[in-house]
């Protein structure tokens, strides 16, 4: 299993949230592009960047620090937040990126993030965030009448590089991930599935791996301590 230390940017710092609420910030680091490094170090091999701001408003708005990451560390690294056009996905890509993630515009325009996903293929990750198994859209602002599972159906088959599935339920709330329904989503699909969502100690980490998760992304348990990097690095 991969773990993917998380990098999420508002305002040009690296901040988290609670529960995706944007009046819950913390904010661990005004050089984002030195935190990433700082990962790397550690032995970090794949980032998972997050445009927060780019999320709300529907177009990146940290390019400038998000270029200076890629630069700066020479590993891959995924983005999400704000991609709704095809343009935005190909100047990502040139920026250096390796993998997009897009989450609110493939609920609302399947045919386009289809099409999308045959023209990038293997560059694109669907991005599914959940509120009790229902999909969450637009920064976790809606939520929809989508089941997970039934999104993540709707594109079997087609050439995506993995699913990056957020329990918003447990982000950022230090209180463990939500193994059940990451288990549920990896064994309803062939495609990689990336955890995401309160992964908080390294048993969280076990329980991930145990369950058969491709990957798991780790935010605020890196920030607060509550993980050390090189320990969630050899147990996955």
């Amino acid at each position: 299993m991969q773990i993917l230390p998380a990098i999420d940017l508002r305002g040009g710092k690296c901040v988290r949230l609670r529960q995706g609420d944007y009046a819950q910030e913390t904010v661990f680091g005004d050089d984002p592009a030195a935190m990433a490094k700082h990962w790397v170090d550690l032995g970090g091999e794949f980032l998972h960047l997050v445009d927060l701001d780019g999320a709300k408003d529907g177009a990146p708005t940290n390019l400038e620090a998000i270029r200076k990451i890629v630069q700066t560390v020479g590993v891959p690294c995924e983005l999400g937040g704000g991609i709704r056009n095809e343009e935005t996905i190909r100047s990502l890509l040139e920026l250096g990126l390796n993998r997009l993630v897009i989450g609110t515009l493939a609920l609302r325009q399947p045919e386009w993030f289809r099409e999308m996903c045959l023209k990038f293929p293997n560059r694109l990750v669907l991005g599914i965030d959940a509120r009790n198994g229902y999909v969450a859209t637009d920064g976790w602002l809606e939520t929809s009448q989508t089941k997970a599972i039934e999104l993540a159906d709707q594109f079997s088959g087609l050439p995506m590089a993995a699913i990056v599935y957020t329990d918003i339920a447990t982000d950022g709330m230090m209180k463990g991930s939500n193994v059940p329904a990451m288990k549920e989503m990896k064994d309803a699909v062939n495609v990689p599935v990336v955890a995401s969502g309160g992964v908080t100690t390294l048993e969280d980490v076990r329980k991930l791996k145990d369950a058969g998760l491709d990957a798991a992304i780790i935010g605020r348990a890196l920030y607060e301590g509550t993980i050390d990097l090189p320990d969630a690095l050899r147990l996955a």
